[in-house]
């Protein structure tokens, strides 16, 4: 049952919460964030990334990319070579948005363990009233 509570939720935030809402639902992707860590470093290779993000596919790279790109948040760098060197980098959007994204990861480090021991207790309470 509460796995269906956030569908479509966009649609029924308060207008002034839906900015919010669809930036953390566009950075909220299993590899967005990863994707964004990495390029903070500066220009980075397709290639580079790929080898420094464990488990990812190059399909789901590239359109994790294209979503940025579209997002405004990297920007794509084409060097005609044989084979073609394609380079990504953050633009200033995208540099705007790590120092918030780190805060952001500080506090789901700190809270992290907290968050799943309160999960558990309401898992089990779940299961006992069940």
């Amino acid at each position: 049952m509460t796995k269906y509570i956030f569908k479509n939720a966009a649609t029924h935030l308060p207008e002034d919460c839906r900015p919010t809402g669809a930036v953390l639902t566009a950075l909220g992707d299993k590899w967005t964030v990863a994707i964004l860590g990495n390029l903070s470093k500066g220009r980075t290779r397709f290639s580079e990334l790929e080898n420094r993000i464990e488990g990812i596919s190059q399909r789901m790279l590239t359109l994790t990319l294209r979503s940025l790109e579209r997002d405004g948040l990297v920007a794509r760098f084409v060097t005609p070579t044989i084979p073609p060197r394609v380079d990504y980098e953050l633009t200033p959007r995208g540099q705007g948005l790590m120092e918030p994204l780190f805060l952001l990861h500080l506090w789901a480090t700190d809270n992290m363990p907290a968050i799943t021991e309160s999960r558990r207790q309401f898992d089990a309470e779940e299961t006992q009233s069940a």
